[in-house]
């Protein structure tokens, strides 16, 4: 398992001698056989600008760092969990990563190795399988068909521009598809992908939407793609703010579509911080809710995602209203080696989740610079299991609770259960 870095043109190669390093938290160790597979179809290799590699030296055991080339590691696409970061030191300890989630990646029998494990099927989110000629030709026909609705052409430029898969399968008119419908948002999460404060130091990869859709908008771009058993149209996207400040547009929007059609999903993407915004949408039709966390300890949860006026607290209790309504409830876990399997982190977690009535839980690596992250967040109070061993106690833990990567259409029993609730609601309000 051999070091692999990059010379400053990004030329990557893979060392004779010294063997690959990953990062846990902020400790440099081996990767063990166990925590590797085959570089997956859809991840890309990237250098990690002022960031030298550091290898071991297999005789010596000692740390060795590459001061005249750059460490190297890989993004991985959606459906796979990363278990370690790459090896490597910076320059200087002020410089920020870009916010993406950098893998550690080694070179063994003539093939790439990545630090990751399958969390999900990755063939709905697989890059490969969203053609740009296709891509093209779809989004210009979309617009021309809706030429008013500025959802459609702010999608464009998240298809075309950013690459967004969600935001693609709005014009493939496919599985999961974005419907953002916020500018403002009641958290300033540290690494927020759409808005940062200029004295930050990172640059938001993505801009934010700088409009208020109107109730028709919503309306339109949900007909257009709820036409299939499995589509889910899904409100909160990383162009948007919160969605659920929106709510009264939203609430109004759902209840004309439903009047129209039953078919597909109607998903929320949300922080879940306020609770009565929540429960009107899940009154007025909700199907699914992803709750975005990535901790269920106050202080550990404060720090990343800065929120105003709400706690989480108030997050919990969305989440079990929605359960206890039949909605499908998953969390969008943002993830991170070093901390996701710190003992306290996992104790506090699964005991959300079995309050809450959580039934999948969405791994997600979260897109950050490390040591910033580490900085901000608190120490480790217990044992550090390691990833691997983390999600294998998550799975005794919780044996019925799924742990994938993406959203998923729930199972027969819970939209049966769902309906049954809707149908009663209706009946109370005529």
């Amino acid at each position: 398992m051999y070091l692999v870095y990059a010379d400053k043109r990004g030329q990557v190669y893979d060392h004779s001698e010294l063997i690959g390093l990953g990062r846990s938290g902020d400790s440099l160790m081996e990767i063990l056989e166990e925590e590797l597979i085959p570089l997956p179809e859809g991840a890309t290799l990237v250098s990690l600008p002022n960031c030298h590699p550091v290898g071991m030296d297999p005789n010596t055991g000692e740390m060795v760092r590459l001061t005249e080339y750059q460490a190297v590691g890989a993004l991985m696409p959606q459906g796979y969990t990363r278990l370690m970061f790459p090896g490597y030191v910076k320059e200087n300890k002020e410089d920020k990563l870009p916010l993406f989630g950098y893998t550690a990646v080694v070179w063994r029998d003539g093939v790439f190795f990545v630090a990751a494990e399958a969390s999900d099927e990755p063939y709905r989110w697989n890059p490969d399988n969203f053609p740009r000629c296709d891509l093209e030709k779809l989004v210009k026909d979309t617009v021309n068909q809706y030429p008013e609705n500025r959802i459609f052409t702010h999608l464009s430029n998240c298809t075309l521009g950013y690459g967004c898969l969600t935001a693609s399968n709005t014009f493939f008119n496919r599985w999961e598809a974005g419907l953002p419908v916020s500018y403002s948002c009641n958290a300033g999460c540290y690494g927020c992908i759409s808005e940062q404060p200029d004295d930050s130091g990172f640059v938001s990869p993505q801009t934010r939407m700088n409009f208020k859709p109107t109730e028709d908008e919503l309306v339109e771009v949900m007909m257009h793609h709820l036409k299939t058993p499995e589509s889910i149209i899904s409100f909160g996207q990383g162009c948007e703010g919160e969605p659920s400040t929106q709510a009264a547009i939203i609430t109004k929007a759902m209840r004309r579509v439903r009047e129209q059609t039953d078919m597909g999903f109607i998903n929320i993407n949300t922080n879940a911080g306020l609770t009565d915004h929540i429960r009107a949408i899940v009154d007025a039709g909700l199907d699914l809710m992803r709750v975005s966390t990535i901790s269920a300890l106050d202080e550990h949860y404060n720090a990343y995602y800065r929120p105003r006026g709400y706690t989480l607290a108030n997050v919990e209790q969305s989440a079990t209203y929605a359960s206890s309504q039949g909605v499908y409830t998953s969390i969008n876990y943002l993830v991170f080696p070093g901390v996701f399997d710190r003992e306290e982190e996992m104790e506090a977690m699964i005991e959300f989740i079995r309050r809450s009535g959580i039934r999948l839980i969405q791994m997600r690596n979260l897109n950050i610079d490390p040591d910033s992250y580490l900085a901000m967040i608190p120490q480790a109070k217990g044992e550090v299991f390691g990833m691997k061993q983390a999600l294998e106690i998550y799975r005794a833990e919780l044996p019925d609770v799924i742990i994938g990567s993406y959203t998923h259409v729930p199972p027969a029993a819970y939209q049966e259960r769902r309906r049954q609730t809707l149908a009663q609601l209706k009946n109370k309000t005529q």
